[in-house]
């Protein structure tokens, strides 16, 4: 049990949310002749833990200030079901957190000194999306907070280490990554709004009513599929099966409530590295 419990905590649903950044600047690296293989898998490693780190960061701190409840219709909280002491989380969550750091400082070797300060903050923001003065997750503020440190930062980051050099192709697909990372939060959100209400955090969704949520929802596709047509040039098709398949998931998200949500919440990650990787494809076989 206590073996699930963690491998629940992690939220493996979720982890396609950081996978597929890291994996989208390795295609336009590998496009445009800077892929360099060290940095590129410590990127990718550093990017899942630092993920899982927030994961347990969250669980940890919505259970101490009473923010979660048993029998929840999102995944099982192991700390609020009792699976995990509130101690053993916290504890893993900087543990965690601290070996993602380690690799992080790593890629000095090839980013340069300044990756120490773009560490620190990414290491601020896994922390301040669910603790600190003001958490971001409460604030509706956790979609912007998914948009900058999955997908703004690790594409151009890891696009960076590797070649040198910023490119604003990289810079405006990172967005549109951002926006499908921003779109799975999105329907955790969209699923736990009454009991968000409830407890007081004001979630985007508890913000702005299940009715604009869903519309943002749609609207964060569509504004991916534009940037991805616009700036994915020998992959134009990738960005219009992309939105089809985005529109065969607002479907059936608009249909479905409560715990009938969870699996859309994975299929919403999985389609977003689905992108990623059929990306990562196209560039390795032109």
């Amino acid at each position: 049990m206590a073996v699930k419990a963690w491998i629940e905590a992690m939220r493996l649903r979720t982890l396609p949310v950081s996978v597929a950044g890291v994996i989208t600047a390795i295609g336009f690296n590998i496009l445009n002749g800077t892929f360099v293989a060290a940095p590129a898998i410590l990127c990718l490693v550093f990017a899942v833990l630092a993920q899982i780190a927030s994961n347990f960061g969250n669980e940890y701190y919505d259970y101490r200030d009473g923010l979660d409840r048993v029998g929840r219709d999102g995944p099982r909280r192991g700390v609020t079901e009792g699976d995990i002491s509130p101690r053993a989380m916290l504890m893993a969550t900087y543990v965690t957190l601290g070996v993602a750091c380690c690799i992080g400082l790593s890629l000095v070797w090839w980013g340069g000194w300044w990756l120490i300060a773009a560490g620190v903050l990414i290491a601020i923001g896994a922390l301040s999306y669910s603790t600190g003065p003001y958490p971001l997750s409460r604030h509706g503020l956790g979609e912007v907070a998914v948009i900058i440190f999955f997908g703004i930062v690790p594409v151009n980051l890891t696009y960076y280490v590797q070649a040198g050099a910023f490119e604003w192709p990289v810079a405006m697909v990172s967005l549109a990554i951002g926006l499908m990372g921003a779109n799975v939060l999105l329907v955790n959100n969209y699923r736990d709004a009454d009991d968000d209400a409830a407890v007081g955090k004001r979630t985007l969704a508890v913000i702005l009513g299940r009715k604009s949520a869903y519309a943002l929802y749609v609207e964060n596709g569509l504004l991916a599929a534009v940037l991805m047509l616009e700036w994915m040039a020998i992959a134009e098709w990738l960005a219009l099966g992309y939105l089809a398949l985005h529109l065969v998931v607002c479907v059936m998200l608009r249909r479905r409530t409560g715990r009938a949500l969870n699996p859309m919440l994975g299929l919403t990650a999985m389609l977003m590295l689905l992108v990623s990787i059929v990306w990562l494809g196209t560039v390795i076989a032109k």
